[in-house]
């Protein structure tokens, strides 16, 4: 064969199809076929000695097409459209018709099915299967047919050796294999696809590898177990269940690995187990990122628990279910695998864990903010922390809760016992006498160092307040960390945010502060300009802390305060905040906004309600303001025809029975001119009496 033909041949890339590309599981397994530049290991299995040369020929070939350049051109079906190409990926394919979908299937060298993350794939994967194999008298080349399923066909397997059950189960037992009950029809799918394999060989070779529980690469199916230790807020991770049961698993780039051997190799075995070394139990993998990723400690609960977590779909909780040792016996005797996780995730926890990191976002985010006394340093950083959900510190609160820590555990100690704790107390000591010390001890810097390597702190991060103030601190603190590369341990200061204001300003709002606040920050006439004397002398020696910094490109904003009011403030913030860029933390969730937005159309309905009934009252006052008033008129008319025609009665009797009486008796007490009138005309009026009165 000429040189220019075997190079031509090299440069064609082969096409592969994979089902949901924008899932965990086959976004990482396309991602890898189109990005490893690895050699795959040339180390066949033994041939048998009536191989003929043709197809050792044909097997040569499909080697050499695997080169170090790009050997894969990924297409595939998408759950759901994006607006943002991934560039490893040639098409996508959002909900495609049959007819549509085979025609895109018959472009393929490699029909790539996976059905170990979502059930609702084996019908899809069922019909491809058959449609391309009632196809083969019109393929143009062999094509090669994957179906990536799950352990869980196996997970009602009877033991391979009663009197050996630590025994695990591996590929060639496969036939005796019994599934979950609700994984019946991925087993279905499985012996159908080997069945179709065997019809011709040639042009339509078909595999199945049985994927173990996927990890790695910002995790899937354990996910939850990593978003509780990571977010730090129980102080305890769950395990569901008695936590014994064996999980088998492998990371997500071995199952491409294997993948990968698979469509070079073209191995004899149809079947293939895929998993790790690990036997590990659930207990020792939410342990092991528990202790790795957050507090350390779990707990147990009752396993009907976990369908109070929205985070497990019911395919995942019976798989988290699974008890099961298994053995990938066939892939380690056929394939040289350079193995990214033999010995599972217990074994590579830490590395696992960095992956899950950089896979979501989550580095922690480290800011150090300086400043002369009085500029608002804790000011500035409680707000950074509330925007970024970063965690506070400060010398002078990380050394409280130092002192109450020990002084907590010497207490406790049993005074008949030996005394362990003598560092313990000698170190309390030491730090209480040097309280009111404004020279920082050594033990002090270290218990710094230590509240920064803390989890929480290599978790979401930290804004370091006002500390440190010299460079030789900044070397006690920050020298060892000069040769660590990794961010999650590392403890040096991304950003430096250096505040400033003029000493008429700081003295200014200082006077201004209320008794109270002065107190408690010590900032009297005298302590405070010596500290405001101090750091301006500090900031102009020879080497500062800023130089120490700036020689290690820790990125340095600086921010002039000029003015206390909120406005000015504000601004200062969105200035950190577009320098310093989004926060590193989770975003809140599809149900989060969905509740979120349920809670402010519920409030929204209640403000309308309110209002409406607010309306209708005001109405309804109005309505009965109108009304009473309109009766109280009215009464009020009747009243006065009333007391009219009582007028009218009573001066007609007046006029007719009294008033002639009346005068007559006027009459006769003026000719008399008695000496007590009224008794004269009471009298006169009494005898005279027009009525008839019984005596």
């Amino acid at each position: 064969m000429a040189e220019s033909q075997v190079l031509k041949r090299k440069l064609i890339p082969k096409r592969v199809f994979l089902n949901n590309i924008d899932s965990y599981s086959s976004s990482n397994i396309a991602e890898f076929l189109c990005k490893s530049m690895e050699m795959v290991s040339n180390n066949d299995q033994d041939d048998d000695d009536d191989e003929d040369e043709d197809e050792e020929e044909e097997k040569q070939n499909e080697r050499e097409l695997l080169h170090p350049g790009q050997v894969f051109q990924v297409v595939g079906t998408v759950c759901a459209p994006s607006n943002e190409p991934r560039s490893y990926i040639l098409e996508e394919y959002y909900h495609p018709d049959r007819e549509q979908l085979l025609s895109k299937l018959m472009e393929c060298h490699i029909v790539i099915y996976n059905i170990s993350q979502d059930a609702e794939q084996v019908e899809e994967a069922t019909w491809a299967v058959t449609a391309l194999h009632n196809q083969i008298e019109h393929f143009s080349s062999p094509k090669l047919f994957i179906l990536i399923s799950t352990v869980m066909t196996w997970a009602s397997t009877i033991l391979r050796d009663p009197e050996d059950p630590e025994r695990p189960l591996s590929d060639d037992f496969f036939y005796c294999r019994r599934p979950h009950p609700r994984f019946k029809q991925h087993i279905d799918l499985e012996k159908m696809v080997v069945k179709m394999g065997k019809s011709n060989r040639k042009v339509f070779p078909t595999y199945v590898v049985a994927s173990g529980l996927q990890y790695g690469m910002g995790e899937h199916i354990f996910h939850y177990f990593f978003k509780e230790s990571w977010l730090g807020k129980e102080a305890e991770i769950s395990v569901f269940g008695d936590g014994k049961n064996f999980v088998p698993t492998i990371h997500i780039r071995d199952l491409a690995r294997v993948l990968q051997n698979v469509i070079e190799h073209k191995p004899r075995p149809y079947y293939l187990l895929a998993v790790d070394s690990s036997h590990s139990s659930f207990e020792e993998l939410v342990k092991a990122v528990s202790s790795a990723l957050g507090p350390g400690k779990i707990r147990k609960r009752p396993f009907a628990d976990i369908y109070l977590i929205e985070d497990f779909s019911d395919m995942e909780i019976h798989s988290l279910q699974v008890n099961l040792r298994m053995d990938a016996e066939t892939i380690r005797n056929l394939f040289s695998i350079n193995w990214h996780c033999e010995f599972g995730l217990v074994e590579n926890v830490e590395l696992v864990v960095e992956e899950y990191r950089q896979a979501r976002g989550l580095l922690p985010l480290r800011l150090c903010i300086l400043g002369p006394p009085a500029v608002g340093k804790s000011t500035f950083s409680m707000q950074i922390c509330k925007h970024y959900k970063l965690h506070h510190i400060t010398l002078k609160d990380t050394i409280s809760e130092a002192i109450a820590r020990l002084d907590k555990a010497v207490k406790s100690l049993d005074p008949d016992a030996e005394d362990p704790a003598a560092e313990d107390e000698e170190l309390l000591s030491h730090l209480k006498d040097n309280l009111e010390n404004d020279d920082v001890s050594e033990e002090q810097i270290q218990l710094l160092k230590e509240k920064l390597l803390s989890t929480p702190c290599r978790n979401q991060g930290y804004v370091l307040d006002g500390f440190p103030s010299t460079s030789e601190q900044a070397e006690k603190l920050f020298g060892d960390d000069l040769n660590t590369f990794s961010s999650s341990t590392s403890i040096l200061p991304e950003f430096l945010l250096c505040l400033d204001a003029s000493d008429s300003f700081l003295t200014d709002r200082v006077i201004n502060l209320p008794k109270e606040v002065v107190q408690e920050l010590n900032y009297e006439s005298e302590q405070f300009l010596r500290r405001l004397s101090i750091y301006r002398k500090n900031n102009q020696e020879d080497k500062t802390v800023l130089n120490f910094f700036e020689e290690l490109n820790v990125r340095h904003v600086h921010l002039e305060i000029t003015s206390g009011e909120e406005p000015a403030i504000s601004l200062l913030m969105q200035t950190i905040f577009s320098t310093v860029g989004s926060p590193r933390t989770y975003a809140p969730t599809c149900r989060g906004l969905e509740e979120a937005e349920e809670k402010m159309r519920k409030e929204a309905e209640k403000r309308a309600e309110e209002e409406q009934r607010e309306e209708e009252e005001a109405r309804s006052r109005a309505a009965n303001w109108e009304e009473w008033t309109h009766r109280s008129e009215q009464v009020k008319l009747e009243e006065e025809r009333h007391l009219e025609g009582l007028t009218v009665q009573m001066r007609s009797y007046l006029m007719e029975h009294v008033m002639p009486t009346l005068s007559q008796g006027l009459a006769e007490c003026y000719r008399a001119n008695p000496p007590d009138p009224l008794d004269f005309l009471a009298e006169y009026l009494f005898r005279n009496n027009p009525f008839d009165h019984p005596k």
